[in-house]
């Protein structure tokens, strides 16, 4: 292929730049310490800032990786889903989709999180980055899986909350939750080793109460694959309605601060809480993949855990030139 140019000598110059800047864009990655010399204590501060907060609010581990997670699958990892909606435009952002209505504790964090790395250099750290940092820190605090979180992402400037139909639900079935993830070029390994995050944290009734009371859309029927005396535990929870979102359950019972292999060994026992913790069973492939990280140590599980969350974190993100770097996470620069 030939790339020759031919233009005169006043053109040149204006060309060239042109073609360099579009190159730059394109070429532009995430890397490791994307800020070493734009602002070298970005992540020191970061990390400090998760190390003196998370250990008094442990619980927020859960929701800040979920973040990250529903972040990524909407639009990409670009801070989308911590945009406020505007009354001058009606714009309904993301964070008041229904799949982030339980994360409010989480965007207070983070915004407060972007306080303190804006003091120490003003303008230069995305909050999709900050998301991403943050959601590996609080792991690491409460005793979890490290893994490299290269930088360099940007921020997102649309945010819409009728695109939250993009993060997989806790009622979808197998199929439901390969095609999502495919879209964002991840596997059923991956899905696999991404749900074992539900490990730790607790989920309202809302989310799981179909399976236990109108599973065939007939209200009295239950998920015939839901272990019968897990799910008599689970309606002594004293539900109030089948939309109740105030009733709380520990989504990996006995273990939810502890991020370790119990999840799966429920899976296999028929007690996973949602509908899409059940269906990693449904297959020969996926229940393999269960079954070997069952069979196998905590040390692989973080390993392979550790693989899934970076490659997650790359899915559509934006560099070089493209959006912007947010003052506030809430609201897109004037």
């Amino acid at each position: 292929m030939n790339y020759s140019v031919y233009c005169s000598s006043n053109e040149c110059p204006l060309i060239l730049m042109c073609i360099l800047r579009l190159l730059a864009s394109n070429d532009a990655q995430l890397q490791p310490n994307f800020y070493a010399k734009s602002c070298p204590k970005a992540e020191k501060t970061i990390q400090d800032y998760v190390q003196k907060h998370i250990p008094n609010a442990p619980s927020l581990a859960a929701a800040l990786i979920r973040m990250h997670f529903h972040d990524c699958f909407v639009r990409g990892c670009d801070a989308s889903v911590l945009l406020n909606s505007t009354s001058s435009t009606g714009n309904q952002t993301e964070k008041v989709g229904i799949p982030n209505q339980t994360l409010m504790r989480g965007f207070d964090f983070i915004d407060a999180v972007k306080k303190v790395v804006e003091a120490e250099c003003p303008g230069v750290v995305s909050c999709a980055d900050i998301v991403a940092l943050v959601a590996r820190d609080s792991i690491v605090v409460t005793g979890g899986p490290y893994w490299n979180v290269p930088t360099g992402r940007r921020d997102g400037r649309i945010s819409n909350s009728s695109e939250t139909t993009d993060i997989p639900a806790p009622f979808n079935n197998l199929s439901s939750l390969h095609t999502s993830f495919a879209k964002k070029g991840l596997d059923l390994k991956d899905l696999v080793l991404l749900s074992g995050a539900h490990t730790i944290g607790i989920s309202h009734c809302s989310s799981f109460s179909t399976r236990l009371y109108n599973f065939t859309g007939t209200f009295g029927t239950q998920d015939p694959s839901l272990d019968s005396e897990y799910a008599a535990n689970l309606k002594a929870k004293k539900y109030k309605s089948l939309n109740d979102n105030t009733t709380k359950v520990e989504m990996d019972p006995g273990s939810i601060r502890t991020f370790d292999l119990s999840y799966y060994k429920l899976l296999l026992k028929r007690r996973g809480l949602f509908q899409s913790d059940a269906a990693l069973t449904t297959s020969t492939t996926t229940k393999s993949y269960v079954n070997q990280l069952v069979d196998g140590s905590l040390k692989e599980f973080y390993t392979e855990f550790a693989q899934a969350m970076e490659k997650m974190g790359r899915i559509e993100v934006k560099t070089g030139s493209a959006g912007e770097i947010r003052k506030h996470c809430a609201v897109v620069n004037s």
